[in-house]
């Protein structure tokens, strides 16, 4: 089941919902899975209440119970202002965004942790992206924002450094 409680450009229902089930069964996910299009404030109010982090994000996955998880995975819920944020940033359409987002949550779902796995959830997630025709992945870029915030650190770290020594 999909809820829009708030709208993202050119994505409907029933095009979200039939990506879902196509990010199901690539990742091997059994189970229903619901996704909330919600804002920004109601993942900060979710953030906070799950995870202690006093902050919006673009994405929470909830799994269910081990009890019902073959017929009911989890829940995905996602921000649809950070989503269409982040795909004016990185040059693709809001819808995009929430379906990269939605294929992360489904990992999540299927067990992945990109926070503790040593690189397992990326590489799936890059070869369901693949299979799937969807542009970067999250934590991919997150991978790629740090190591060009590295970068720009050290080279600024550099030029100060030659600045200041006597020529």
């Amino acid at each position: 089941m999909v809820i829009f409680q708030k709208r993202v450009t050119d994505l409907t229902s029933f095009a979200l919902d039939r990506f879902l089930a196509r990010a199901r069964r690539a990742a091997g996910l059994k189970g229903m899975v619901n996704v909330l299009l919600t804002s920004s404030a109601e993942m900060k109010s979710l953030n906070r209440r799950f995870r202690g982090k006093d902050k919006p994000t673009d994405v929470l996955s909830f799994p269910a119970d081990p009890d019902v998880q073959k017929q009911f995975a989890g829940e995905i819920a996602i921000s649809a202002e950070i989503a269409t944020k982040n795909a004016r940033a990185l040059g693709h359409s809001p819808a995009e965004e929430v379906k990269i987002l939605v294929l992360h949550g489904v990992l999540h779902l299927r067990g992945y942790d990109h926070e503790c796995d040593n690189g397992q959830m990326a590489r799936r997630e890059k070869q369901l992206r693949a299979k799937l025709r969807l542009p970067l992945g999250l934590i991919e870029r997150t991978t790629i924002e740090r190591a060009t915030t590295s970068v720009a650190r050290q080279k600024a770290s550099s030029s100060r450094t030659r600045r200041n020594q006597p020529q």
